[in-house]
This record gives C-alpha cells, structure tokens and sequence, in this order.
C-alpha cells in the first residue's frame, strides 16, 4: 500500500455497504454505520460513567468506534450470518482483518502508524473499551431494523427480534439503561420526537 494513501481509504468507506444479504428500503454504508456506533458508543460509555460509577474513557470509546469497521474498505461487509456460521470462519475472518488493519496503517507516515495501530489493533486495557463498541454496534444494527420495519420491510421482521436477543444477551447496565431511556424515541416520527 502506498504510503500516505491513508486517510484517502477511509473516504472510501462511503462505498462499502452493509446489509448486503437483506433487502433495504434504506442504503446504509459504513461510513453512516460507523458515526452511528461512535455516537451510541460514547453514550454508552457516558451512561456507565454517571450512572454506574465507571470510570471509561467515552472519547476514546468514540473513537475506536469511529474506525471500528475501516478494514471492511478492504474486506468488504461480510454478512453476519456468514461471518459467524463457524468457529473457523470467524477466527479466519479475525486473522483477515488483522491484516487488512495492519495494511491500512502501512499507508501512514512511520510517526504515525503507531496512533492508529492502537486504535484498530488494540490491546491491553484498550479491549476492555471494546465491549462498548461492540454494543453500540448491535443496537446500531438494532436500530437499522426498527427503521427498516417503520418503512414496512417485513424482511426485518427476525432480523429485530434476534437483533434484540442479542443485544440483551450482553448483559451491559448501560446498554438496559440505554434500551429503556432512548430505544423508544427511534420508533417515533419527526412530528412525534419534536
């Protein structure tokens, strides 16, 4: 990859789009995915720092959010149900992204590689920051088929509900705090929300 080019990938983020096994009423690529994750993610981690005594570091949070999905530029979305389907899928597709992350951050000057080495690969303490990111990222998902169902796209329909299994199942007092303060608000028209 040539050095410098960067940040000209992560542009192209726009181009990679998600869902590609669904029918959508509503586009959605990973740049739009990945501000809605960051955005839910340092919710996330602001509603555990007021309201359950954490200690998080919700910008940084955000952050890692915000390039939570860049080695897709790369990978392309594999659909979850693909991604998942086995244990030697998923570590694969693991391996895979390492390497599209490691790739990526080849195409920044030597100074800066390590900045962005630690937000896509992260490690350590950083991990621990990651449980956020990764529920944000389900109720981003969760989101993305309450929308889809406003717009009557029946193909959501289980999508939702195992959408929502699994965002419960995480087991997070931030993310019930979240479900139970803010999900209804998504369900609502313009008109309604004002």
């Amino acid at each position: 990859m040539k050095e410098n080019n960067f940040f000209a990938m992560l542009s192209r983020m726009k181009y990679i789009n998600r869902w590609g096994l669904m029918r959508n009423t509503i586009t959605e690529n990973i740049a739009e995915h990945s501000l809605d994750v960051a955005v839910i993610a340092h919710g996330l981690a602001t509603i555990s720092n007021l309201y359950f005594d954490g200690k998080v570091d919700a910008e940084r949070v955000a952050v890692i959010a915000l390039f939570h999905d860049t080695t897709e530029i790369i990978t392309g979305d594999m659909p979850t149900p693909i991604k998942y389907y086995a244990p030697e899928i998923k570590n694969a597709y693991k391996d895979v992204e390492t390497q599209a992350a490691k790739k990526l951050v080849t195409g920044l000057p030597k100074e800066m590689r390590d900045v962005y080495r630690d937000i896509l690969l992260p490690d350590g303490e950083e991990k621990e920051l990651h449980k956020f990111v990764k529920a944000a990222d389900k109720i981003s998902a969760y989101i993305k088929c309450i929308e889809e169902k406003r717009m009557g796209n029946a193909d959501f329909e289980k999508a939702e509900r195992a959408t929502l299994e699994a965002v419960k199942a995480m087991n997070m007092k931030e993310v019930d705090y979240f479900l139970d303060n803010f999900m209804n608000a998504y369900s609502l028209t313009l008109d309604e929300q004002a």
